[in-house]
């Protein structure tokens, strides 16, 4: 199954992701990122518009 993967310790919990998301799938804390999978669509502009490469999409075999 595909889905986005957060490289933890490269996040910078900028939040630039969040605001792009169009159906709202990912949460921000000030700790964390998470992405609820189940609503995420793989439209990859989180992954294009993240600043530190913190983000990638992983066909599941890879993880």
């Amino acid at each position: 199954m595909n889905r986005i993967v957060i490289r933890e310790g490269v996040c910078d919990l900028c939040g630039t992701c969040v605001g792009v998301c169009p159906v709202d799938c990912m949460e921000l804390t000030e700790t964390r990122l998470q992405i609820d999978a189940d609503r995420c669509i793989l439209c990859e502009m989180c992954v294009e518009i993240c600043p530190v490469d913190a983000l990638e999409l992983c066909d599941g075999r890879s993880v």
